[in-house]
């Protein structure tokens, strides 16, 4: 389907084509917006807001050191692995303002995936929070990285209550285990000795890469997506399109510089690096960062302080939202937009969620390599439930057969994608990339779609054999390659299974060497090598896997037996 099949299939207001040459870069649309809206609000934590015109400076700052104090050039990647803290934003901004291509790190990455991606995307300065630093330890050595800027949950809080934080932190909870990093330069340093400094400004264009976003492939080996300033520009344009809806009044649904957005997902992964780190910038935002979602009593009391109008967040972290008492106390009257995106939503939750807060949750539909947003629901009694909406303005779709014949509206077949926030292609992966990217620059997603007669997309299955817990990818590869290295496993297959908190589980069948290997082991051993929602829910042990002729195991017989 072109794109203009969808042009009338929009709702009122929502442009059909976005101007990508509004901007010619991320920093662009970061210090105009910072200029435009310097006395708002831009982003708040842990009790602190800093407006734009502070994160300006504070970004400056961080800029200013990367290019004063160390001999980073431009295009020279450096790694961001913190939570939801303000120092995520100041060096995500800083570093791309400095030129730099910034790798997103998922703080909760286990000393093996850390090497690997630091090491794949050869990584040359890394910022992460002191409460890893442990891990950055025993990492380091196997790396390229000769810089390390080192933050603390207190830097950015008012003199005794950032102490205060920090020895909480560390002394009370005990969330930092012991370590050496004595080169490690602190985040607060850094942005002294870069204050002040004249930033020699970037020639950046939309060809240039702007972030690494790490993704896992059908081979279980992660690779880096290359977004371009362009992919991302032409992201933020589309959401924001999207957001220009008219409301019931003929008013536009988002105003301008006026809404506060809740943004409890991961600034790392890609959705809501996009959305929330991204895009409230174009129209002057507040973000309201919440640094540790499952804290559910903690972010429900955030809340109450708020009068928010949108929130972003999956299926599991609604539910436990509503399961919390408090909740259907909070005042709901401003918000406008609930978003869910990374994993299915299940019907019964969105029904709850709209009876309790009045709010339809509205669902879109991303991949990483499509800088995430590829289509999105139209927000309020237009929102199709079991819909992924329909494609964002200048994207066309189509759905293909195995032979990729291009099928007819209603029929079933992969999902392709093709737009101006489609990727540039897989990080030193030029076989990969050309496996998924054609050279019209259709993206194949590995996703069973029908696209109905009124535009409306539905994604009926997955082609891949990727399992998705709580929003995050998980391929079975990846898993069957780490626990095949265990001496007492001799085969294995990994499958997920459906669970009511996070949508699916791993599910690991094993068949051991001897009788001396145990579960309570191998579930050891893969909490070491795996960050959390990774790890096996269920380990069952077995004689034999069922298998092809040639040797391939079924993952689709053990799923049909699970």
């Amino acid at each position: 389907m072109q794109p203009d099949f969808w042009n009338d299939k929009r709702p009122a207001g929502v442009p059909t084509e976005v101007d990508l040459n509004a901007y010619k870069s991320v920093v662009e649309v970061f210090e105009r917006s910072c200029k435009k809206f310097a006395d708002r609000p831009a982003f708040s934590n842990l009790g602190v807001t800093l407006s734009y015109a502070e994160l300006d400076r504070l970004s400056a700052a961080f800029a200013g050191y990367l290019q004063k104090h160390t001999d980073l050039k431009p295009g020279e990647r450096i790694a961001v692995q913190m939570p939801n803290v303000l120092q995520y934003p100041i060096a995500v901004f800083g570093a791309m303002r400095a030129g730099l291509i910034v790798v997103n790190t998922n703080p909760l990455y286990t000393a093996r995936e850390m090497r690997h991606q630091f090491q794949d995307a050869g990584v040359r300065a890394l910022v992460y929070l002191n409460m890893f630093g442990k891990l950055v330890q025993e990492v380091l050595g196997d790396t390229q990285i000769d810089y390390l800027i080192e933050a603390k949950m207190g830097d950015l809080l008012p003199g005794p209550k950032g102490w205060l934080v920090n020895t909480l932190v560390k002394k009370v909870k005990k969330l930092v285990p012991d370590y050496r990093l004595p080169q490690a330069v602190p985040f607060k340093q850094a942005l002294k000795q870069g204050h002040g400094h004249d930033l020699k400004p970037v020639k950046v264009g939309h060809e240039d890469i702007a972030v690494l976003q790490y993704t896992g492939g059908t081979t279980g080996v992660a690779k880096g997506a290359m977004l371009t300033h362009g992919n991302l520009v032409a992201n933020m344009l589309q959401i924001d399109a999207c957001l220009s809806q008219l409301g019931e009044d003929g008013a536009p649904l988002m105003k301008p510089a006026q809404e506060i957005m809740i943004a409890p997902l991961p600034l790392y992964h890609i959705y809501a690096f996009t959305a929330n780190c991204m895009c409230m910038m174009v129209n002057g935002n507040h973000n309201v960062l919440i640094t540790n979602p499952r804290d559910i009593p903690g972010f429900v009391k955030e809340l109450g302080k708020w009068q928010f109008s949108a929130l972003l967040g999956l299926n599991t972290l609604f539910v436990a939202l509503m399961d919390h008492p408090g909740f259907k106390n909070l005042d709901f009257s401003h918000l406008k937009v609930t978003n869910s995106g990374g994993t299915a939503l299940v019907k019964a939750t969105a029904e709850r969620w709209q009876a309790i807060t009045g709010c339809p949750v509205v669902e879109g539909y991303g991949l990483t390599e499509t800088s995430p947003v590829a289509s999105t629901n139209a927000y309020g009694k237009l929102a199709r439930l079991g819909s992924v909406g329909v494609p964002v303005p200048g994207t066309a779709f189509k759905v293909i057969d195995d032979e990729g014949n291009e099928q007819a509206l209603g029929e079933r077949g992969e999902l392709c994608i093709q737009g101006p926030q489609v990727m540039k292609g897989y990080w030193q992966r030029p076989d990969a990339t050309a496996e998924v990217l054609d050279a019209d620059g259709w993206f194949k997603t590995g996703d069973i779609a029908v696209i109905d007669p009124d535009g409306h997309v539905r994604i009926v299955d997955r082609k891949k054999d990727m399992i998705i817990v709580s929003g995050f990818n998980v391929y079975p590869n990846e898993i069957e390659d780490v626990v095949m290295a265990h001496p007492k496993v001799a085969s294995c297959a990994a499958i997920g299974v459906p669970d009511e908190k996070s949508g699916e589980v791993v599910k690991l069948f094993v068949v051991p060497r001897g009788s001396d290997l145990s579960v309570e082991e191998l579930r050891a051993y893969c909490k070491e090598n795996f960050t959390g929602y990774k790890v096996p829910r269920q380990i069952v042990f077995k004689d034999a896997l069922p298998m092809t002729p040639v040797g391939k195991i079924l993952r689709r017989e053990l799923r049909d037996i699970a």
